[in-house]
């Protein structure tokens, strides 16, 4: 045996024992009405009792892996025994894995081929063996009833634990990513904690190397004190590498996070740069205030111009300029550093200003940066006095939520009118063949009255429909006596009543009467 064929073999012996047991037990009782309606003392047989209950057995041990084999199976069997379908013994196993088919079936195209397949079966062997076309109706409404209705019951359940399995596994996603979430908020709180960290101890080192670089120079202090005062700015100056080298170690999730004096506005932010020695110039006062995010931005540019000029251009003057845009509802913020004058430049990190870039950014603002005429340098942001709303954003969760929903109520709505529309095309089929029927045995009043007593029967027959009914009409009064044949055909399509009997005796017209 190959590997291909063990492996099916191993899957069905390694399922859970409660599977088995349930398989079992499902035999069992659909094997209860074979053995009972087969039994010899009602006139089955043994052979007949073995053969079901041998095929009830194969059917529930592969109605797991292939679902409409059992069912397919369960029908031929019950067509066997009636062209009706619904038989005592084989009924149960129809409702029974019909209900299976639709719980454990994925798609549903083969099972409506199945039912298409014993309807046409049915009417096949109807037409083959002569019975009345009403027998294959009764066929059509024990499929409805017994296998078609079973199996939208078993759909609807498989749809509903559908829906209950997704709505668990996406309440676990759902934790997994609010966890993630958690995790992203504070690796971000620590990377704004990290600029913050960069933004305001190198602002502040660079004001230390200024005041430090202008000592070096003083004239009035002696060697030792210039010495000094050069080994301070260097000491900034490395402090300042050191910093681009530890940025990344933060404080613990308890402590507090070092940032700019808590409330410090522009104008405290260059009086403080100007007391530490810079030549710094504001040019509007008093600033504007900027709600949300463009507030902190508009700090930041500055704080940033102002450090750049203390680290790149010692001892040259910055101007700061914040105006209104010609057009309403923004603001410029403009800081201007001529060229280097004093002590040579600290080391640049190069982070500042694309940090700055996308706090900006975040604002709903620009920024823009470069080189000045004169070789200084040149920093300027345009915020907006209203920044728009970030556009919220449905999780991943509910919208796999959503799907999920959306796919259940199609396949609920599949299981709805599937079964309407096949009602209908049953009802409207009925219809057409009882009508049909109808006209067949319908004796129209003109050929009724040529009709003539003693007339031949292959002369009358000329006149008469195709076939007539199957018997009189209930509580229809005595045929006449000595006739050898009488028949009955409708006197109009649609009602029952009255009838035409014709009677015959000796292959003669006997009798005729319209049959009230």
């Amino acid at each position: 045996m190959s590997e291909h064929t063990r492996r099916p073999i191993r899957r069905h012996f390694q399922r859970p024992a409660r599977e088995h047991a349930f398989d079992a037990a499902l035999w069992l009782l659909l094997c209860v009405p074979v053995l009972w309606r087969s039994d010899p003392n009602d006139g089955g047989s043994w052979p007949l009792v073995a053969l079901g209950v041998t095929v009830l057995g194969g059917c529930v041990a592969v109605s797991r892996r292939w679902p409409p084999v059992p069912l397919a199976l369960v029908v031929a069997a019950s067509l066997t025994v009636t062209p009706e379908l619904f038989t005592p013994s084989y009924g149960p196993a129809l409702v029974a894995f019909g209900y299976l088919a639709g719980r454990r079936q994925e798609r549903t195209r083969g099972a409506l081929w199945l039912f298409a397949a014993v309807a046409a079966a049915g009417l096949l062997l109807t037409t083959v063996t002569g019975t009345p076309l009403g027998q294959w109706f009764t066929l059509l409404l024990a499929l409805a009833l017994a296998v078609v209705a079973p199996w939208l019951i078993g759909r609807y359940v498989r749809q509903y634990d559908r829906l209950v399995r997704s709505g668990w596994e996406l309440a676990d996603r759902m934790e997994r990513e609010q966890a993630a979430v958690a995790d992203r908020e504070r690796l971000r709180e620590r990377s704004r904690i990290a600029g913050d960290m960069h933004d305001s101890l190198g602002h502040d080192l660079a004001l230390i190397a200024v005041r430090a670089g202008v000592l070096e120079v003083d004239p009035g202090l002696g060697p030792d004190q210039q010495r000094a005062a050069g080994e301070l700015r260097r000491a900034a100056a490395d402090a300042t590498a050191r910093l681009r080298d530890v940025i990344g170690v933060l404080r613990e999730d308890d402590a507090a996070a070092p940032t700019t004096p808590p409330g410090e506005t522009v104008e405290d932010l260059v009086a403080r740069a100007r007391a530490s020695g810079l030549s710094v110039t504001l040019a509007t006062v008093p600033v504007p205030t900027l709600p949300g995010m463009a507030g902190p931005a508009l700090h930041r540019v500055v704080q940033e111009g102002l450090t750049n000029a203390a680290k790149h251009a010692p001892g040259a003057p910055v101007s700061v300029t914040i105006a209104p845009e010609p057009y309403e509802g923004a603001v410029r913020v403009h800081v201007l550093n001529g060229p280097g004058t004093t002590a040579p430049p600290l080391p640049s990190g190069g982070t500042g200003l694309v940090a700055l870039d996308e706090r900006v950014r975040l604002a709903g603002g620009t920024l823009t940066h470069g080189t000045a005429a004169d070789g200084g340098f040149t920093l300027e942001a345009v915020l907006p006095r209203n920044p728009p709303p970030s556009p919220p954003t449905a999780p991943t969760s509910a919208r796999e939520l959503d799907r999920a929903r959306r796919k259940v109520r199609r396949g609920l709505a599949q299981a709805i009118w599937i079964p309407l529309a096949l009602l209908t095309a049953l009802g409207l089929l009925m219809s057409g063949v009882a009508l049909w029927t109808q006209h067949r045995s319908y004796l129209e009043p003109e050929e009724y009255a040529r009709l003539r007593i003693g007339q031949p029967y292959e002369e009358a027959a000329e006149d008469l429909p195709a076939r007539p009914l199957d018997g009189p009409p209930h509580d229809a009064p005595a045929e006449p006596p000595g006739t050898d044949e009488c028949r009955y055909y409708r006197t109009t399509l649609l009602a029952a009543l009255p009838v035409y009997r014709l009677c015959f005796t000796s292959g003669r017209l006997a009798d005729k009467a319209e049959v009230p």
